[in-house]
């Protein structure tokens, strides 16, 4: 099996408090389908377990160079995989709103 091609190992950081998403980010999950009106998350393929324990975990992005919640990590282009408390990233520059 190949390796993703990634350009940064990102660690995935735990905090006790569920981290604040962006308006910007809030509004891109919206227009794709995964967030609804209310502002809930529905990310298909990833159970409502999960999702909890996504929204208490940030990284800090090297693209962005700044903390974001794991997941506007998760839908981000550059999200390669999840491996083991890691986020393989592309690292190519974001284009749009950068999510």
């Amino acid at each position: 099996m190949n390796e993703l091609d990634h350009k940064y190992e990102v660690d995935i950081i735990l905090n006790d408090e569920k981290q604040k998403l962006s308006k910007e980010a809030k509004s891109e999950l919206m227009e794709s389908g995964m967030m609804d009106e209310k502002g809930k998350l529905k990310i298909k393929g990833v159970s409502p377990k999960m999702l909890k324990r996504m929204k208490q975990e940030y990284v800090v992005c090297p693209v962005m160079e700044k903390e974001v919640q794991f997941v506007q990590c998760f839908v981000c282009d550059n999200f390669q995989s999840r491996v083991t408390g890691q986020v393989l990233c592309k690292g190519d520059p974001l284009t749009g709103n950068g999510s």
